[in-house]
């Protein structure tokens, strides 16, 4: 019993001490370059693309908020993918109150493709740009933002900048797991900013690639069939030899996301058995190996031995990296104190994806069902 509390003692401290080394790497965006910006003649110019599926409520405020960007010349193009809703009417309007939104409607999807990889795919080859950004219909940018990316990309002679968004309605037990999740993906932005082999990271809120790079990988042409699209465009990227920048976005990007854990767990649902490419005996494995943890930390408080109530208290060394990064995205440092505690949580979101993907043959995505034989043929690994 010592031997499995000493273990699972060590494993927190590791991940802690890990994701506190990762901080080192992953830092919000800097500040605007003012002599830069000024020098920039003529504006640089970039592509917004975003594929709206029923965004009435928040669509109009974001292209609005896109068109506001300052320093750079931008174009949106925003592809209506099968709106039920008013989305294609908004869209209609907004492009013709300015000539810099192009509106596109999509009304059937072509065989082996994903509504939205299809869309971005679309939007794309109307982009006539230097630079595209790839953004969701509900995310609302900060006015400067763009360039920042822009000059950062330059700065770092980097191809693809990413950006890990805020949330736009927060609570504590949404914030704590906001903050595990970037826990979790700490060491795929750390990687991919330190130029290790192999590493990568996207994001769908922002992905800003450079078009000549986004071209030469294969671009959204090669990920028909890809679930985690926003990940895999960074690994396409890699692959094609392009640099990566990642970072935090805190309040500069801010996305409409679930209002309580149940809505989260809702949204994942389609991508944590993705995430693993739909191998169900590494769910089981990672299930039976966080069972066993969590006894053992059960054990331990009931132990009354120094080493088990050290096992039972050591997932609480996660507060430190959390709390270092809430205050990094903007948010109290005690935010960080419910981290710990969502452990389960993530445990129970990555169950119920794999049992809803499994029991449905596939996933629903857009109100358009892919069977998981496709998609594990189909898409990028």
């Amino acid at each position: 019993m010592n031997f499995l509390f000493g273990t699972v003692a060590s494993l927190f401290l590791a991940m802690s001490l890990a994701a506190l080394l990762n901080l080192r790497w992953v830092r919000r965006l800097p500040r605007l370059n003012i002599l830069s910006a000024a020098s920039s003649e003529p504006p640089v110019r970039c592509s917004v693309i975003l594929a709206a599926r029923d965004e009435e409520d928040r669509v109009e405020n974001t292209i609005r908020r896109l068109l506001g960007q300052t320093g750079v010349s931008v174009e949106i193009i925003a592809v209506d993918d099968r709106s039920s809703d008013r989305t294609g009417d908004i869209l209609a309007r907004l492009a013709k109150q300015d000539a810099r939104v192009k509106a596109i409607r999509v009304d059937s999807l072509p065989e082996g493709w994903l509504g939205k990889c299809h869309a971005c795919h679309v939007g794309a080859t109307h982009a006539s740009a230097d630079w595209l950004l790839f953004t969701d219909a509900d995310c609302w940018l900060k006015p400067d933002l763009i360039l920042r990316a822009i000059q950062a990309a330059e700065a770092e002679r980097a191809d693809h900048v990413t950006l890990m968004p805020g949330v736009a309605q927060t609570s504590p037990a949404l914030r704590a797991w906001h903050l595990l999740f970037l826990i979790s993906i700490l060491g795929w932005m750390a990687g991919a900013n330190r130029n290790k082999p192999k590493a990568h990271v996207g994001i769908g809120a922002f992905n800003l690639v450079r078009s000549s790079a986004y071209r030469q990988c294969g671009g959204y042409e090669a990920l028909r069939l890809t679930i985690l699209d926003d990940v895999k465009l960074g690994l396409l990227l890699r692959r094609a030899g392009k640099r990566t920048r990642g970072f935090l976005g805190g309040d500069d990007v801010e996305c409409h996301w679930g209002t309580n854990l149940r809505s989260m767990i809702k949204i994942m649902e389609k991508n944590y058995f993705a995430a693993l490419d739909y191998r169900l005996s590494v769910v089981l494995a990672g299930t039976l190996f966080t069972i066993v943890m969590l006894c053992a930390l059960a054990l331990g408080l009931t132990s009354g031995t120094p080493l088990g109530i050290s096992a039972a208290l050591s997932p609480m060394t996660l507060i430190l990296p959390a709390s270092l990064l809430a205050r990094r995205v903007g948010w109290p440092w005690f935010s960080g104190l419910g981290v710990p505690f969502m452990i389960p949580v993530f445990l129970y979101a990555l169950l119920n994806s794999t049992f809803v993907t499994l029991r449905q043959g596939g996933i629903r995505w857009r109100e358009t069902f892919y069977p998981l034989k496709q998609l594990r043929a189909g898409g990028v690994k």
